[in-house]
């Protein structure tokens, strides 16, 4: 196969990708056809690795007002309706809805998902449901799966009996959830924990930390601490750190040296930060967002998530990373022109590195041909007007075209 015409990644000049055997094998200017070779002429289209999204929930998704809207939009009641709606989860249930959700990230061009998944459930049901799940979309998404301990490790029953059952039936990584502990002393406790799990299971490590507008709220210095002493640094992701926006200038000095020593990965979820946060704030209201621009200028990997779709923590999403780009490009003041032509990588290589998939991930020749196409010649633009994804490619077979939408004006 041979895609010709395309900008590569906002390149000026046009290109084409040879493919053989879902193998990426030639990047040139001008390849000629090969008898009887599928081409696909790109029409000067924007060409990009797939879009990742390191960061949602499939066992949720799709489940708002089940049973009752979050009309408060707080973290805390989005996990108290989501402790109802668990109840009634089945196997069935779980991958419906799961894959429902994948179909739509794919139809987005969206081919790498890492889902947490609450393991606070005595019969694990949701995790049992989505490692089928992982099995049965391999051949069109990448999903990784996060054991998630929703209501605690050791604020839930039997929590750490859970968390390794869950590390057992075959998870990718450990999560944790210091900041919903009871105390101080059970969020450090729950860390140690989790890394030496994810230790003794060879997993990734990606926890939920300090998700609240509190700025005494700093099991971020843990998570790095454990992150550089255990030698894991990169293999550990701490999700959301929003707590990190409240963070007086002076400590936040101090740990941006602890986190670069660490070097860890960070994943913000701007539309459902934005969503959650500030809820307890009259004015100044806060943002609900972590210090993406000030962590990315020092140099550490920062990526994005949409983290919800429709469901007790956040009403909407469609699965398009393109509107959790723009909402934190504009909230973290990501703006400049060159900032957002690069943007790309906040929901592509980071999120990619975030996952440990880089291997596997990328425009070069050697790597597999997961690719897509934008209605666009660069990124600015395919940003600015929302461009559709007009092809998307995992592993040389394309899984989604799209036609651009077409407007009439009679005026």
């Amino acid at each position: 196969m041979l895609i010709q015409n395309v900008h590569i990644e906002n390149q000026e000049s046009l290109q084409s990708i040879r493919i053989e055997n879902g193998i990426i094998t030639a990047i040139e200017a001008q390849l000629i056809p090969h008898p009887n070779e599928q081409v696909i002429d790109g029409h000067g289209q924007l060409a990009l690795p797939p879009f990742v999204d390191p960061h949602v929930h499939l066992d949720s998704t799709l489940t708002a007002g089940q049973p009752e809207w979050n009309e408060s939009g707080t973290l805390f009641d989005g996990i108290r309706i989501w402790s109802e709606r668990k109840k009634d989860l089945t196997h069935d249930d779980v991958k419906r809805r799961a894959i429902q959700a994948l179909k739509l990230q794919a139809s987005h061009g969206i081919q790498f998902v890492r889902s947490h998944v609450d393991v606070t459930d005595p019969d694990l049901v949701a995790l049992k449901a989505l490692i089928e799940v992982r099995e049965e979309v391999k051949d069109w998404m990448t999903l990784q799966l996060v054991a998630f301990p929703q209501e605690g490790i050791l604020s839930f029953p039997n929590g750490k009996a859970l968390m390794t059952k869950a590390a057992q039936l075959g998870v990718d990584a450990i999560g944790a959830i210091p900041h919903f502990e009871f105390n101080r002393e059970y969020a450090v406790e729950s860390l140690k924990f989790a890394f030496e799990l994810a230790q003794e299971y060879d997993l990734l490590f990606d926890a939920h930390t300090d998700e609240i507008d509190d700025p005494n709220s700093r099991s971020l210095e843990t998570v790095a601490t454990l992150a550089l002493e255990t030698g894991m640094k990169d293999k550990v992701t701490a999700s959301h750190t929003t707590a990190m926006g409240c963070y007086n200038d002076a400590y936040t000095y101090k740990l941006m040296r602890l986190l670069k020593m660490a070097d860890l990965n960070f994943v913000a979820n701007p539309l459902v930060n934005l969503f959650l946060g500030g809820r307890f704030d009259t004015y100044p209201k806060r943002r609900g967002l972590t210090r993406v621009k000030e962590l990315t200028a020092n140099g550490l990997n920062v990526a994005f998530g949409e983290d919800d779709i429709q469901d007790p923590w956040y009403p909407m999403g469609d699965g398009n990373m393109l509107d959790v780009l723009y909402s934190g490009l504009l909230a973290t003041q990501i703006m400049g022109y060159t900032e957002i032509m690069n943007a790309y990588r906040f929901i592509t290589y980071n999120g990619a590195r975030a996952m440990h998939v880089l291997d596997q991930y990328g425009l070069e020749v050697g790597k597999p041909a997961h690719l897509i196409l934008m209605d666009s010649d660069n990124f600015y633009e395919a940003l600015n007007k929302r461009a559709a994804v007009t092809l998307s490619m995992h592993a040389g077979e394309i899984i989604s075209e799209t036609q651009p939408a077409q407007t009439q004006l009679h005026i």
